[in-house]
C-alpha cells in the first residue's frame, strides 16, 4: 500500500456522510399492507353501509353475469385452470372485505357547493364514519379528499378538513387508524409545503400527536411530473411534505386532458400515461412513498350483459396493465369495478405463485447451508414481497407461504 489508513480517514468520513444522506432520503419501500385499490365515493353519497353496499352490488353482478367458472373465466380472460379458484376467492372477498381503501370525496367528484351545504355534508360524513367505526365496518384504510389548492379551493379545503377532524374528535374522542388525506392536482411543491404547514397547525389546535396527519398526492398535472425548471418534480414534492407523504396516485383524466389528448384517447394505457408512471417509479423508488394508478372511465350504463361485460373487459385490461408496470394499487369508482379488480389481481398473484414459493424456500435452504437454488437476494426480496401482497389481498392463504416469508 502507498497510503496509510490514516491518510484517507477524511475520505472515509465523507463516504459515510454521503451514505447517511442517501439512507435518509431513500429509506426503502414502505412497510405494511398496501391496498389493491382506493374506492372514491362523493361525500354526499357516503353512509355507514357504503362499503358493504358496494360489495353486495358487486357480488350480485358477479352471480348474475358469471354464475360459474366458465363464464367467469371468459369474462375476465383467465386461464381455465385457475378460473374456478379465482372466482371462489373473489366471491369470498366481495362478501367479506369488498373495499380495502375508501376515499370520501369532497374534491372533483363532489363538486362545488355552498359553504352551508358542504358543512352539512361534513356533519353527515362524520356521523357515518363514527357509526361504521363503532360496528367495525370501516375499511382497513380510509380518508377524505379535499379540494385542490391549484383551483382556488384552498380555503374550502382547509375549512373542510378542520371541520371534519374537529367533529370526528368530538364524536369518537380519537382518530381511527388507517386515515389518509388526498391532496389533489399538485402544480407546485410550494403548495405541498403550505399544506404540510397547515397540517402541523391543525394537529396543534386539535391536540393530535405531531405527524399523525399524513397525506397522499395526486399526480394529475404535467407540472407534478416536470416542474417549471424542467426537472423531475417529485423529489421536491417529497421534500416539501416533510415526511408526511404516504403515496402518489396517478390521475389519468386530469393528466391526459392537460396534455390535450382527444377524449377517446384519455385512457390509463395511453403511452403518455406510461411515461408519467415511469417517471413516478424512478423518482419515488426507495423513498417509502407508495405508487397507485388511476381510474378507468368505462362504467356500465345499465345491468345488461353487454354493458357489464364491456366495462369488466376494459377495467380488467387496465388493471393488468398497471400490474405489469409495477403499480399494485389503482382507483375504482363503481361497484362493477370490484369483480374485475379482484379477478385481475388474484389471477396475477396466483399465476406462478407455486414457482415463487419454491424459489423463496430454496433460497433460504441454501442460505441455511442445505441444498438449494442460487438466486440474488434482491430477487428473493421481490418474490417475498409479491407473495406478501397476495396474502394481504386474499389471493393466497397465509398457510401457503414458506415460514420465512411470514411476518
Amino acid at each position: 500500500m502507498n497510503l496509510s489508513v490514516s491518510s484517507f480517514d477524511d475520505l472515509s468520513t465523507r463516504v459515510a456522510a454521503v451514505r447517511g444522506d442517501h439512507d435518509e432520503r431513500f429509506p426503502g419501500p414502505a412497510e405494511g399492507r398496501q391496498p389493491v385499490h382506493t374506492v372514491y365515493v362523493p361525500a354526499d353519497r357516503f353512509s355507514r353501509s357504503t362499503p358493504a353496499d358496494f360489495g353486495a352490488e358487486a357480488l350480485r353482478l358477479l352471480n348474475v353475469h358469471t354464475p360459474g367458472a366458465g363464464s367467469f373465466g371468459g369474462a375476465f380472460g383467465l386461464d381455465p385452470e385457475i378460473a374456478g379458484l379465482v372466482r371462489e376467492r373473489v366471491a369470498a372477498k366481495l362478501a367479506g372485505e369488498p373495499v380495502e381503501d375508501v376515499r370520501i370525496d369532497f374534491g372533483e367528484g363532489y363538486g362545488t357547493r355552498s359553504d352551508e351545504e358542504e358543512d352539512a355534508h361534513i356533519a353527515q360524513v362524520v356521523e357515518a364514519v363514527g357509526a361504521a367505526y363503532q360496528v367495525k365496518a370501516l375499511p382497513h384504510y380510509w380518508g377524505i379528499r379535499v379540494k385542490s389548492f391549484a383551483d382556488g379551493g384552498h380555503e374550502r379545503a382547509m375549512r373542510t378538513l378542520d371541520g371534519f377532524l374537529t367533529a370526528l374528535r368530538d364524536r369518537l374522542g380519537r382518530l381511527p387508524g388507517g386515515f389518509t388525506i388526498t391532496f389533489p392536482k399538485v402544480v407546485a411543491a410550494e403548495h405541498v409545503a403550505l399544506f404540510t404547514e397547515y397540517l402541523e397547525r391543525l394537529e396543534t389546535a386539535l391536540g393530535l400527536p405531531a405527524g399523525i396527519l399524513r397525506f397522499e398526492i395526486q399526480v394529475e398535472t404535467p407540472e407534478s411530473v416536470i416542474d417549471r425548471d424542467g426537472r423531475i418534480a417529485l423529489p421536491g414534492i417529497v421534500a416539501a411534505a416533510a415526511g408526511r407523504l404516504t403515496a402518489a396516485h396517478f390521475g389519468v383524466l386530469g393528466y391526459t386532458a392537460a396534455l390535450g389528448l382527444p377524449l377517446d384517447e384519455q385512457r390509463l394505457d395511453h403511452p403518455s400515461c406510461d411515461f408519467a408512471r415511469h417517471a413516478m417509479q424512478v423518482a419515488l423508488a426507495g423513498t417509502g412513498v407508495r405508487l397507485a394508478d388511476g381510474s378507468t372511465g368505462v362504467l356500465p350504463r345499465n345491468d345488461g350483459p353487454d354493458e357489464v361485460n364491456a366495462a369488466w373487459s376494459a377495467h380488467a385490461a387496465h388493471v393488468r396493465h398497471s400490474l405489469r408496470h409495477g403499480f399494485y394499487q389503482g382507483c375504482d369508482l363503481h361497484p362493477a369495478h370490484l369483480p374485475s379488480r379482484y379477478a385481475a389481481v388474484y389471477a396475477f398473484h396466483l399465476t406462478g405463485a407455486d414457482d415463487a414459493i419454491g424459489r423463496v424456500r430454496a433460497w433460504h435452504e441454501q442460505a441455511a447451508g442445505r441444498a438449494g437454488t442460487a438466486a440474488e437476494p434482491a430477487a428473493v426480496r421481490a418474490l417475498t414481497a409479491r407473495l406478501r401482497r397476495a396474502v394481504d389481498c386474499g389471493a393466497l392463504d397465509e398457510s401457503a407461504l414458506p415460514a420465512t416469508a411470514r411476518p
